[in-house]
C-alpha cells in the first residue's frame, strides 16, 4: 500500500497536465514508476483504501492466458472490462477488421498465444515459456509480449501492460512486467493483481518457488475527473494490512489454466478495505 499511495501523492504533487486526444480529457502525468510485489511472502497487493474487485482482474488474466478475443467470453469468465472497448470505441466500431458485437480483435492474449509469422503459421509464446521453465531453462528470453505494432489496426486497443519477462535463479522464479500507460486510480490495482497472480501461477505450474515481481510503468496518470476523489477521499484514508492470495494447488499445468480453472480456484484471505470509490472510466 505504501508504494501505491506514494505514487498517487507524487502524481498530485509533481505531475504535469497533458491533453489526451483519445479521451478528450486532461491527465496529470508522470514518467517512470517502479513497483515491487513480494510474491514469495504472499503479500497480495490489493488496495485497501477503497474496495478493489480482484476477481475481475484475475478473470481478465485467465482470458489473456487462454488467448480470448471476445468481450462476451471475458464476461463469462467473470470480468466485463472489455465490453466498452469492444462495443463503444467509435474508431473500432468503424474498423473493417471488426467481426461483430464483442469482437476485440488481435489484442493481448491473442498475440501471446498466436503471434503470426510472416511466412505463415504462428508462435505460441506462452507455451514456449512454460515448457522452458518446466525444464529448468532460462534462455534470457523468456518473454511474453502482446505488443505487435504490425497488427495495432486489427484490435480495439493497443496493450497497456505489454511485456512480461520471466527470470529463473536456481529454483526461484521472478517476473518483470512493463506497462506503457496506466490509469492509476482505476487500472493500477487491476494491473498489480495481475502481475502478482501471473508470477504465482507460472511458478506453480512450472514447479518453482515464486520470488519477487517487478512492475515498471512508463506513463502513470490521473484523469482530471478522477483527481478530486483521489486527493480528497482516497488519500485521506488509512490503509489496512495486505491480504493473502490462495490458489488451488490442483492447478498444475497450462492445460489446466486453459480448460477447467475458474474464479472459484482463487481466494483472498484477510482483506480489510474502506468503501468503494466510483472513479470515472475513460474509453
Amino acid at each position: 500500500m505504501k508504494q501505491y499511495l506514494d505514487l498517487c501523492q507524487r502524481l498530485i504533487e509533481q505531475g504535469e497536465w497533458v491533453e489526451n486526444k483519445r479521451t478528450g480529457k486532461r491527465c496529470l502525468t508522470l514518467i517512470n514508476a517502479d513497483l515491487e510485489y513480494d510474491v514469495a511472502g504472499n503479500q497480495f497487493p490489493l488496495i485497501t483504501t477503497r474496495k478493489s474487485y480482484w476477481k475481475a482482474a484475475i478473470a481478465e488474466l485467465l482470458g489473456y492466458i487462454r488467448g480470448l478475443d471476445n468481450a462476451a467470453d471475458f464476461k463469462a469468465l467473470g470480468t466485463p472490462t472489455w465490453l466498452a472497448n469492444a462495443n463503444e470505441n467509435e474508431a473500432w466500431l468503424n474498423n473493417p477488421h471488426r467481426r461483430g458485437d464483442n469482437d476485440m480483435g488481435r489484442v493481448y492474449g491473442v498475440q501471446g498465444r498466436g503471434w503470426r509469422k510472416p511466412d505463415g503459421g504462428s508462435v505460441d509464446q506462452l507455451r514456449k515459456i512454460v515448457d522452458n521453465l518446466s525444464a529448468g531453462i532460462d534462455d534470457r528470453g523468456e518473454i511474453l509480449s502482446f505488443y505487435n505494432p504490425g497488427e495495432f489496426h486489427m484490435g480495439c486497443l493497443r496493450p497497456c501492460m505489454h511485456t512480461h519477462t520471466f527470470s529463473l535463479l536456481g529454483d526461484k522464479l521472478y517476473l518483470t512486467s512493463y506497462q506503457r500507460s496506466c490509469d492509476v486510480p482505476l487500472g493500477l490495482n487491476f494491473n498489480q493483481v495481475q502481475v502478482f497472480t501471473l508470477l504465482a501461477l507460472m511458478a506453480q505450474i512450472t514447479g518453482h518457488e515464486p520470488g519477487r515481481a517487478y512492475h515498471k510503468i512508463v506513463n502513470a496518470h490521473i484523469y482530471e475527473d478522477q483527481l478530486e476523489l483521489m486527493r480528497d477521499v482516497q488519500l485521506k484514508r488509512e490503509p489496512f494490512s495486505s491480504p493473502q492470495l490462495r490458489i488451488n494447488p490442483d492447478i498444475k499445468s497450462l492445460e489446466d489454466l486453459e480448460t477447467w480453472v475458474t474464479l472459484d480456484d482463487f481466494e483472498v484471505e484477510g482483506y480489510q478495505h474502506h468503501d468503494a470509490i466510483a472513479y470515472p472510466f475513460s474509453v
